[in-house]
């Protein structure tokens, strides 16, 4: 191992330390399954709005999104910046507050906790039905988390991927099954900081490698449908692809899923005061839009570094490791540029990990809190609640392991499909929920149903016949569960005088 490497390796190192130093000093702060999951509502506006966002954009926006615009072309990356920045502006203007509110109302502390409590679902169908598509689709996004974390390790040290993972998988878990949510959050706000540090160095010493802003554009210019927003760029043939309206409308649909992501809803759920919301959401929104931006151009200017033989073609799943090998370049530098070398990876670990522990609680509480306790009435006491918690986290992060164990898996393709699966089963039901005083839990449970049948549906039978078919899976599942929802509740009985009664309670606390 060589010097810098060994540098590398230390600066990680320290930083994961860190990481589980804040899980073990929030452990005595979780007295109860509330504090665990929803850290007692108690976060700032700050740490509110960064955790977020740096819960939300995982491990693609430092892999997956440069990759794709480094083999592609700034089309199909820079639409799906553009959805989801309009998507996150919107969601935290529009349902940030009113989640806040209704949540506190009603005393939930988890997102199907929330569909249960709104609807006076009795029985706890809905709870269970929803705690069920957490636990299908957060899964997959959690190993990719960890496949990215994988891909990294093995990709700079030359180590074991599996073992790798594994390694990561057990730091992520640690912090995340001592902390629960205050630890999380705090570390998800530690770990915006260190991406953003990341990405402006990475452009910064990437377009110098190039040989300057001019040399990337020129050489971004001369590839046919490079710049192109409406065409991609195919690296074999060398020629450009039609990006037509349909295409560019299904990947702007990306940002349809703000309204259905747990781990995002959860941060509304948890700010100490509504009013603090305003801050966060400007906050929010002019983090996404820069780091979104400056990722996408790190693949523009990584193929500028290619052409300038700084850089090797990187190929197929390899271009999602374009920021691994730039960070390489730079730690080999010199002690210095090593430690910085190591900040830029342990900002890739950021990401993921970010994400990462946002989902094992969103899913550990499906499983200990929505369906142990409430589905099945098994009765816990305070102390046992949060043993299951934290067994829940391991439990769900092995079967996470397992799916992972494939390192030529794309990042960008399974947060794609696990991201379509909220957006369109939990974003029209929460739109209803909070919008809408005539929607009842039967257009609700048809809609989660409709939605997630959909979405597998659409994926792997409709969208293969291509054509007008060939649309993000997102679109399609999301419109069609939003009229099966409302559709459902008008044929339906009106929902009960106490639903009714709820719902007016809560536009008042909202409007006071």
């Amino acid at each position: 191992m060589s010097t810098s490497q060994a540098i590398i390796m230390i600066t990680i190192g320290v930083y994961l330390i860190f990481m589980i130093a804040i899980g073990v000093y929030f452990t005595k702060k979780n007295n109860n399954a509330g504090d665990f999951y929803l850290g007692g509502r108690q976060l700032g506006p700050f740490v509110t709005a960064m955790s977020a966002e740096a819960s939300d954009m995982s491990s693609w926006l430092l892999m997956g999104l440069p990759g794709l615009a480094y083999l592609t072309g700034i089309c199909n990356a820079a639409w799906t910046g553009i959805g989801l920045a309009i998507g996150t502006y919107i969601n935290w203007l529009i349902v940030a507050k009113r989640i806040r509110v209704y949540t506190h109302n009603l005393g939930a502390i988890t997102i199907p906790d929330f569909f249960s409590k709104r609807y006076k679902d009795n029985r706890n169908i809905l709870n269970f039905t929803a705690a069920l598509i957490i636990i299908i689709f957060f899964i997959p996004y959690t190993a990719s988390g960890f496949a990215a974390c994988g891909k990294l390790f093995s990709s700079l040290f030359g180590v074991d991927y599996m073992a790798a993972m594994v390694i990561s998988a057990i730091v992520i878990v640690a912090y995340t099954a001592m902390g629960g949510f205050l630890a999380a959050s705090t570390t998800d706000f530690i770990q915006s900081i260190i991406m953003t540090i990341a990405l402006v160095v990475v452009l910064v010493f990437g377009i110098t490698s190039a040989g300057g802003f001019d040399a990337v554009i020129d050489n971004a210019r001369s590839m046919e449908g490079y710049l192109s927003m409406t065409a991609t760029h195919d690296m074999v043939t060398g020629q450009a692809s039609e990006y037509g309206f349909i295409s560019i409308v299904s990947t702007l649909a990306w940002g349809l899923g703000y309204f259905g992501m747990p781990h995002v809803l959860l941060r509304f759920m948890a700010i100490e005061e509504k009013e603090k919301l305003v801050l966060s959401r400007r906050i929010a929104t002019t983090w996404v839009v820069i780091s979104l931006g400056i990722a996408i151009f790190i693949g523009v200017i990584g193929y500028g570094m290619t052409t300038a033989g700084a850089l090797e073609f990187l190929d197929g799943a390899s271009s999602e490791t374009i920021i691994v090998v730039i960070a390489k370049l730079i730690g080999a530098l010199g002690p210095i540029a090593a430690v910085v070398g190591g900040l830029i990876l342990a900002g890739i670990l950021a990401a993921t990990m970010s994400t990462a522990d946002s989902q094992l609680l969103a899913a550990s509480s499906s499983v200990a809190h929505n369906i142990i306790q409430d589905f099945f009435g098994v009765k816990l006491s305070e102390k046992a609640s949060m043993i299951v918690a934290r067994l829940a986290v391991i439990g769900i992060s092995i079967v996470a392991v397992v799916l992972a164990s494939n390192p030529n898996s794309s990042v960008f393709e399974i947060v794609s499909f696990a991201w379509a699966g909220f957006g369109a089963t939990f974003g029209p039901i929460v739109l209803c929920a909070l919008f809408w005083k005539r929607s009842n839990k039967q257009g609700a449970m048809a809609g989660l149903v409709v939605g997630a049948v959909t979405i597998f549906v659409w994926k792997y039978v409709v969208r293969p016949m291509g054509g007008a078919f060939d649309i993000y899976e997102l679109l399609p599942a999301f419109v069609l569960a939003l009229a099966v929802n409302i559709v459902v509740s008008l044929a339906t009985a009106p929902p009960e005088k106490d639903v009714v009664e709820g719902f007016e309670e809560y536009e008042r606390t909202l409007h006071a």
